[in-house]
């Protein structure tokens, strides 16, 4: 599109929210309910685009993909007109007689731009609480997950109204043009390079912003934990969507005693979950790019290689791969990895873990294998966008919780309730009584409207 088609349609979405009809709960509800058939239509398609893209199987495509944006739908579906609803509020005596209360309203037109990686869920999600808090939406997916991309234009234009839920297609040209534009709220998930020019746009017209962005996510195994299942889930969530996950383990730190049992139970996870051939492995997936792809083997030094190395450049894949004997200064570690490399960090004092976190870029995510206090005391010292204990990525798998950053991981959340109002203005109203009217506030001052002042505001 064009920047003046592009203008054009930020300005019939606008126009469109000023009728109100996005308003009312219950089309709201109709809304959401109408998307949840759609995608339920469509999910063949939607699996078969994921895999052009990803290399992602069905069941994975289901899993982080499809299955989640259902789940936030479900949830959305059962608790807008609950969130969308006034919230009484204590009234100060101060204030008597009044009530008070917060209005919760959309804040209008809205602009959506995900990535590649989840390129489904990640548009979807937020989408999905955007049209519960009221809004209208102009949706920008990535132009690196082409195939997925077309199938959300389509499957979004068979649900709505451009005026209502739009679709822009295109590269670097389109998400120049749509941040000229003015919108009610920005909602942008990726890097934090591309997060500093979407906040740098936003600032020109002061539009809130909610950045997802990412960081070195640490994962710490310490003595206590038990090892061999720290493996199977680190495993897990490290090498799923091949590494290409915002919240995936980036690097792990593991307590220098159980450092060797904890390699060996990983290079047997690896084998189990993904056969003596992952590369041979259908379900495994592949990297987005060939300028990704040159990238993250342009981390792997074979020196430090103890697991896997090995790539297929045509279908651009690479191993699990496991480095040890790693150190802040490999390049694997000036980065964020993206990919399915598995760098191995030792400590011997959990002072030395803090210290490391603390000295970086606050990550999206934080992960502790080990006894549960021990877990804790780590997690109270770290600062993080979020995590777990005794496994990795299921946080943000809930409509319960919100999920997002923290410093330069991101700023705001979404996911259900938070969600919500991730695109949701709180208007705090007083509604003071007429029936009685105090005259302590009033000139001219007196000494026992003073006494009963401060009586009232202690």
């Amino acid at each position: 599109m064009t920047q003046q088609e592009i203008g054009a349609l930020v300005q019939a979405q606008r126009n469109y929210f000023a009728t109100g009809a996005t308003r009312p709960v219950q089309a709201r509800v109709t809304a959401l309910k109408k998307l949840y058939a759609a995608i339920q239509a469509h999910e063949d398609e939607i699996c078969r685009a994921l895999e052009s893209d990803l290399g992602k199987g069905r069941f994975e495509s289901y899993m982080c993909e499809v299955g989640m944006v259902l789940s936030e739908l479900s949830y959305m579906i059962r608790h807008t007109r609950r969130l969308a609803a006034p919230k009484t509020k204590w009234t100060p005596l101060s204030q008597f007689p009044a009530r008070s209360c917060v209005l919760i309203e959309p804040y209008g037109t809205a602009l959506i731009m995900s990535p590649w990686n989840y390129p489904f869920m990640l548009t979807l999600d937020p989408l999905a609480d955007a049209i519960a808090a009221g809004n209208t939406a102009v949706v920008k997916p990535s132009a690196y997950s082409p195939a997925t991309s077309a199938v959300i234009a389509k499957l979004l234009g068979e649900c709505f109204r451009p005026e209502y839920v739009a679709v822009v297609l295109g590269g670097r040209e389109e998400n120049s043009s749509l941040l000229d534009q003015q919108f009610d709220c920005i909602f942008f998930t990726g890097s934090q390079a591309v997060g500093r020019v979407v906040m740098t746009a936003a600032a020109r017209h002061l539009t809130p912003v909610v950045l997802e962005l990412g960081g070195k996510s640490p994962c710490v195994v310490d003595k206590s934990a038990n090892i061999r299942l720290a493996a199977r889930r680190i495993v897990f969530g490290k090498y799923l969507n091949c590494g290409q996950t915002c919240v995936a383990p980036d690097y792990i730190y593991c307590h220098s005693s159980v450092k060797e049992k904890f390699i060996a139970a990983v290079r047997e996870e690896i084998r189990r979950q993904y056969g003596e051939r992952p590369l041979e492995n259908k379900s495994y997936g592949k990297i987005i790019t060939r300028r990704h792809f040159d990238r993250v083997r342009g981390l792997i030094d074979p020196a430090k290689v103890v697991v896997g190395g090995g790539a297929e450049e045509a279908a651009q894949r690479i191993e699990p791969t496991v480095l040890d004997n790693v150190t802040w200064d490999d390049a694997v570690m000036q980065e964020e990895i993206f990919g399915p490399v598995m760098p191995i960090l030792t400590y011997d004092n959990p002072d030395e873990v803090v210290h490391a976190v603390e000295s970086h870029d606050h990550p999206l995510a934080m992960y502790v294998f080990g006894a549960v206090p021990f877990a804790k005391r780590l997690m109270a010292r770290c600062r993080f966008g979020g995590g777990c204990v005794n496994d990795t990525i299921i946080h943000l798998a809930t409509s319960e919780m919100g999920f997002g950053g923290v410093g330069a991981s991101g700023m705001g959340a979404y996911h259900g309730r938070e969600g919500f109002l991730a695109f949701s203005h709180q208007k705090s109203i007083v509604d003071k009584k007429t029936w009685l009217d105090l005259p302590m506030r009033y000139q001219p001052y007196q000494g026992v409207y003073e006494k009963m002042l401060r009586i009232f505001l202690h």
